[in-house]
C-alpha cells in the first residue's frame, strides 16, 4: 500500500521520511495544510510496533493539528512529527540534532514543539540547530516553554463548559471525573480539578506519576483495563488516542468525556455513537487547544501571559457554540466541529509571507 493509498492519507500537502545513521534518527514529518500558514504541531517520540503504525499516527495527528489550529483562530496549518523510538536507545541530544536538521530542511513550511515523549530540553536542542521550533523558553513578558499547563487550562475550561451543558452547571466540587494519563498534562488537569472540589480517579502505567497525584490530591487509583467503565460522572482522556470506540462506548458511565488526549475517538462514527448513549463529547482538539495556543504566540512573539489566557478562555465559548448547533442539528459535536475546522480552512486567504521566518 502507498502513502496515497492509506485510508488517514486525507490529502496531506506533503509526508517526509528523515533516517539518519549516526544518531539513530528515523522520522516521519506530515504536512497536512498550510492553508492558514506553516504547519505547525508538536514532535512525538514514540515506540511504535511499526513504522505503519507511526505513519498511521502522524498522518491522523496532523490533520488533527489543521483542525485545531483552523479552530483556535491561529494563522498556522497542520503538521506532525514522530521520531520512531528504538527500545533500549534512550533520546540523545545528537538525535534531536538531527531531527532538528530534518526540521530546517523543510524550509519554515514546517514548525515543531512538544509532544508525547519530548521536552522543553529536547526542544532546546532542536533550537540550536534550527528557528523553526517553539515551546523553547520563556522570554521578557512574552510566554514560552512547556506547553503543558496551558493545554491543561483549556482542558479544564472545557470540562467546566461541558459540565454546564450536561449538568446545568460548570461547578465542579462534588463531581467525579475519571482522569486516564496523569503525565505533564494529566497532572495539571487533576490539580485543577482538585482546587476546583472535584473527585478525582485516576490511572496510568507509570507509578511515580500515579503516586504524585493520590498524594497531593487524594485522588482514588484503578487500573488502566477500568478507568473508561469507572463510576464517574465525566470521563478526561488524557493519554494516547483511539481509546473511544464501540467497545470502549458500551462501558462507560460517564455523561461526558472531554480530555486532552489528541484523536480520542478511534473512528469518526464513533461520535455519532456517544452521541447515541447519551454520552457529551467535546471534540478534543477543541479543548486541547491551549498549548498550541501559547507556543504559537511564543514563535510570534506577540503574546502576554494575560492575553494568551484570555485566548485560551475563549475555548468554552466555542465548545458551547458546537454543542449548540449539535444540539439543533442532530449532528455528533465532533462531525459540527470538523465541519467549522474544514469551512475555516476552505475559505483561506495567502497566508502572511512574515510568519514563515
Amino acid at each position: 500500500m502507498s502513502v496515497f493509498d492509506h485510508p488517514e492519507f486525507d490529502h496531506h500537502e506533503a509526508v517526509h521520511f528523515f533516517e539518519d545513521a549516526d544518531s539513530g534518527l528515523s522520522c516521519i514529518i506530515a504536512l497536512h495544510s498550510t492553508a492558514l500558514g506553516p504547519a505547525a504541531g508538536g514532535c512525538r517520540h514514540w515506540q511504535y510496533a511499526n513504522s505503519t503504525e507511526a505513519l498511521t499516527d502522524v498522518l491522523r495527528l496532523s490533520r488533527g493539528m489543521t483542525y485545531k489550529n483552523a479552530v483556535a483562530g491561529l494563522p498556522f496549518g497542520g503538521g506532525k512529527a514522530v521520531i520512531l523510538a528504538k527500545e533500549n536507545a534512550p533520546k540523545s541530544r545528537q538525535l534531536m540534532h538531527a531531527f532538528g536538521r530534518a526540521v530546517h530542511s523543510l524550509e519554515g513550511r514546517y514548525i515543531t514543539a512538544e509532544d508525547v515523549g519530548i521536552d522543553v530540553v529536547d526542544m532546546q536542542a532542536v533550537r540550536e540547530i534550527t528557528p523553526h521550533v517553539t515551546g523553547v523558553s520563556k522570554q521578557s513578558r512574552i510566554v514560552g516553554g512547556d506547553p503543558s499547563p496551558w493545554t491543561a487550562r483549556g482542558v479544564f475550561n472545557g470540562i467546566v463548559a461541558s459540565a454546564e451543558h450536561s449538568f446545568g452547571s460548570g461547578v465542579l466540587k462534588g463531581l467525579r471525573v475519571a482522569v486516564q494519563g496523569v503525565g505533564h498534562v494529566g497532572y495539571q488537569v487533576c490539580k485543577l480539578l482538585h482546587e476546583a472540589g472535584a473527585e478525582l480517579i485516576v490511572a496510568d502505567v507509570n507509578r511515580e506519576t500515579l503516586r504524585r497525584v493520590i498524594e497531593e490530591f487524594g485522588a482514588t487509583q484503578v487500573g488502566i483495563e477500568s478507568i473508561l467503565s469507572a463510576d464517574c460522572d465525566i470521563l478526561s482522556p488524557c493519554a494516547l488516542g483511539n481509546v473511544i470506540n464501540q467497545q470502549s462506548i458500551a462501558k462507560i458511565r460517564a455523561k461526558v468525556v472531554a480530555g486532552a488526549a489528541n484523536n480520542q475517538l478511534g473512528r469518526d462514527e464513533d461520535g455519532a455513537l456517544l452521541r447515541e448513549a447519551g454520552i457529551l463529547f467535546a471534540p478534543d482538539y477543541v479543548v486541547n487547544a491551549g498549548g498550541i495556543i501559547a507556543v504559537a504566540h511564543e514563535h510570534l512573539g506577540d503574546g502576554t501571559e494575560k492575553e494568551v489566557c484570555d485566548e485560551i478562555d475563549q475555548i468554552s465559548a466555542r465548545l458551547a457554540r458546537i454543542y449548540s448547533q449539535s444540539d439543533e442539528t442532530g449532528l455528533s459535536t465532533n462531525t459540527v466541529a470538523d465541519r467549522l475546522a474544514e469551512s475555516i480552512v476552505r475559505n483561506a486567504t495567502k497566508p502572511d509571507s512574515r510568519l514563515i521566518a
